[in-house]
């Protein structure tokens, strides 16, 4: 299945927002807006964003609420790729189909970009013109620091460093992901509920979905490494084999991997029970998953 209509609709609306919302190229030092927006206005498919945005409708919020909140999840994405693409780092030199940051900007460059779209995101945050209460982007600005930080995204970077060549347990490699990929997915979720004011039981089913969703999303993720083309991916392929890298592919082999990321889909659609007929775009999300080529 393909990937809902409406996520290209959305990608196009916070593809102005984020423009809106980085300085010019023009602005001086001039070459660091132009590394950021190289990074952030790249392409990309704005799933994070999407989701926020998604989860916020199905709580009944307006879309726009939550338009900072996919922004700013774009942003940290971003910063996220660029450093995760450095020779320290992973060492990629394609990211969607062009030339890593570093590759254009050199990596000194690279790194600076990187640190100010994190701190842009924020900023974003509290900036925003959109009707949030004070306490409602506190929640987010929480949200998203505690997915980028040492429990999230970086302590997942670490985890995947350390085990370059090791054999991990399927708990360790569980905890990786959970980190490294889950955590700005389910932030993204949760963000778009705190826009809409969302009760503690939606809150609590959106946690459950972004999880199921992320864990999915991973897993393909791995099985493309393995099977998928580098001209539709954008990036090389193979690169986990080649770096030794655990995955699920490597702990389950391809065809078992492919029933554990459709079990996590199943999960992911039980999940939003709670919404009802509300739930179609996230359950067409979760749905598209499974048939990513890309």
């Amino acid at each position: 299945m393909k990937a809902p209509d409406s996520l290209a609709q959305v990608a196009a609306i916070i593809e102005k927002e984020l423009d809106k919302y980085l300085p010019p190229e023009s602005t001086y030092p001039a070459i660091i807006y132009q590394a950021m927006r190289y990074s952030v206005l790249g392409g990309g498919k704005r799933l994070r964003a999407y989701l926020a945005v998604k989860s916020c409708e199905m709580n009944g919020g307006k879309a726009e609420c939550a338009y900072p909140a996919a922004c700013a999840i774009e942003m940290v994405h971003a910063y996220s790729l660029i450093h995760d693409d450095l020779p320290c780092m992973d060492n990629d030199d394609f990211r969607r189909g062009k030339p890593s940051n570093h590759k254009v900007f050199g990596e000194g460059m690279a790194v600076l970009a990187g640190d100010a779209l994190l701190t842009r995101a924020f900023e974003v945050l509290c900036d925003a013109p959109h009707e949030l209460e004070a306490a409602t982007r506190i929640s987010m600005i929480k949200e998203l620091s505690a997915a980028a930080g040492c429990a999230g995204m970086i302590g997942g970077q670490t985890i995947d460093l350390q085990s370059e060549g090791k054999v991990l347990e399927l708990s360790e490699l569980a905890v990786l992901d959970a980190a490294k990929t889950g955590a700005l997915i389910k932030a993204a979720a949760r963000m778009g509920g705190l826009a809409a004011g969302a009760g503690a039981n939606e809150m609590c089913a959106l946690t459950a979905y972004a999880e199921s969703f992320g864990l999915a999303f991973q897993i393909t993720d791995d099985i493309l490494d393995v099977s998928g083309e580098s001209s539709r991916l954008g990036k090389a392929t193979g690169s986990d084999a080649k770096k030794q890298k655990a995955t699920y592919v490597s702990h389950y082999g391809l065809e078992q991997a492919k029933a554990l990321a459709q079990h996590e889909v199943e999960k992911a659609f039980q999940s939003l029970t709670i919404f009802g007929d509300k739930a179609a775009d996230l359950i067409d999300l979760a749905e598209s998953v499974l048939g990513r080529d890309q």
